[in-house]
């Protein structure tokens, strides 16, 4: 079974290309929180709208890290750069089609579900851009499960850093315009987190092309027959692909529900958002390292080993998490000062703070249940779980928040009902099916 070195040493990567990352969001909301409520507010929505597209390439990029971790577990190196190669061209071409339904469908959209005609024009400005990221996203999806397949991790911190720096860098040139950059603001960092992205996209590309074995692996070699293989890999993606649209298009459901309580509360909303990514990031580091272990010890014939391999991940994130929940609820006015310096803001959100860390503790061992679901290749019943969790987090939305019109710190209790759903179900997938057996 993995040592707690051998998934620290995965997982430690993760964690830090997730946090510097999630930097980009950050700052993304520092920013807009020095430009004002309503472009705080609009980011959160369209910033969400954007991530429900992101999330169908990831989804995408799940299944064949899943595929590709079964295989490097099996041996079969050569086959893993043809799954990569095959999936960058799909999900390129996907790209397009997005791109072209979120310019026509988007303004329509919000313009139907936002009440604030200030917010619904910020977030199509912010949209009008930040939509072309996909471009380059979807090829750092694939670079990204290549790397966790093959358990080095480590070029993902590196690749972080490079797009966390490119992002500050162009945040301060576009949103403010210096440099003899014009002034645009919430566009601006849209226009940034684009810049951004293609940034780390071309590191990924350069760092594989000089530093991995590309013979080993077959990496750059298109082959014919690559419809065959795109349906390989969208028979184990294409349920993470919708699964994970649907679970942010939902949470956009949320923001858009918040929304009619007024800027205010949607302002509060995006702060607490990027503020649980502190606590999201080592949830979901340890989570995809259960994923790819799970898939790695399936492929070697050894799924005797997946629980003990849950049960030690699980204990490891607490011990990383713990500590920081303590940290937001003792002091969460110093984290909050990073995307405000209004001392009445930061009082409105500093109750939101303790609902958001509470909830993590039943989050925790729900994602990496979860994420251990689709890691046996079972991925029709992680959507299944995904779509029942969806049912009742809907219904939560509706009556806590849209009937019940409670303080927005009430509203986040609704993140109790999707975790403790997703966590309860994923047990009974591990407690009462025949999972050993998967094959894919």
């Amino acid at each position: 079974m993995y040592s707690r070195k051998e998934i620290w040493r995965i997982s430690l990567p993760i964690l830090v290309s997730l946090f510097v990352q999630n930097l980009i969001n950050i700052t993304d909301t520092a920013f807009m929180g020095r430009v004002g409520q309503v472009e705080l507010g609009a980011s959160a929505l369209a910033g969400v709208l954007y991530l429900a597209f992101y999330m169908v390439t990831f989804g995408f990029s799940t299944g064949a890290q899943i595929l590709m971790a079964r295989r490097n577990g099996e041996a079969k190196y050569g086959t893993l750069g043809p799954i990569m190669g095959q999936g960058i061209l799909f999900l390129e071409i996907l790209t397009i089609i997005l791109i072209f339904a979120s310019l026509i469908g988007t303004p329509q959209m919000l313009k139907g579900l936002i009440s604030s005609t200030a917010v619904c024009q910020a977030g199509e400005d912010y949209m009008q851009y930040r939509i072309f990221g996909l471009l380059f996203t979807s090829i750092g999806v694939m670079f990204r499960a290549f790397f966790v397949a093959v358990t080095r991790t480590k070029v993902l911190m590196m690749n972080a850093v490079i797009m966390t720096i490119a992002n500050v860098v162009f945040n301060y040139i576009f949103v403010f315009g210096h440099f003899g950059a014009p002034e645009m603001g919430i566009a601006g960092a849209a226009l940034g987190s684009v810049l951004a992205e293609a940034t780390a996209a071309l590191h990924f590309f350069l760092y594989t092309f000089f530093y991995i074995d590309r013979g080993k692996y077959q990496l750059f070699r298109f082959r014919s027959g690559g419809f065959g293989l795109i349906r390989e890999i969208l028979n184990v993606s294409v349920w993470s692909m919708i699964l994970y649209f649907l679970t942010i298009g939902t949470w956009f459901l949320f923001f858009v529900a918040v929304e009619h309580l007024g800027e205010l509360p949607l302002a509060i909303s995006n702060i607490i958002r990027s503020t649980s990514t502190l606590l999201f990031m080592p949830v979901n580091a340890f989570g995809a390292t259960a994923c790819t272990l799970v898939s790695n010890a399936m492929g070697a014939r050894r799924a005797d080993d997946v629980i003990p391999i849950m049960r030690r991940i699980v204990k490891m994130c607490y011990a990383i998490v713990l500590p920081l929940i303590a940290l937001l609820c003792l002091a969460p006015h110093w984290i909050l000062l990073i995307y405000t310096n209004d001392s009445s803001l930061i009082a409105e959100c500093t109750h939101s703070v303790y609902v958001m860390s509470s909830f993590y503790l039943i989050a925790l061992p729900g994602n990496i249940l979860f994420q251990s679901v689709s890691g046996t290749g079972d991925t029709r019943t992680a959507f299944l779980i995904e779509m029942t969790t969806i049912v009742f987090y809907t219904l939560a939305i509706y009556w806590i928040i849209v009937t019940l019109q409670v303080d927005i710190a009430f509203c986040w209790t609704v993140e109790y009902v999707y975790w403790g759903f997703k966590l309860f179900l994923s047990f009974l997938f591990f407690k009462k099916t025949n999972w050993k057996v998967k094959k894919i």
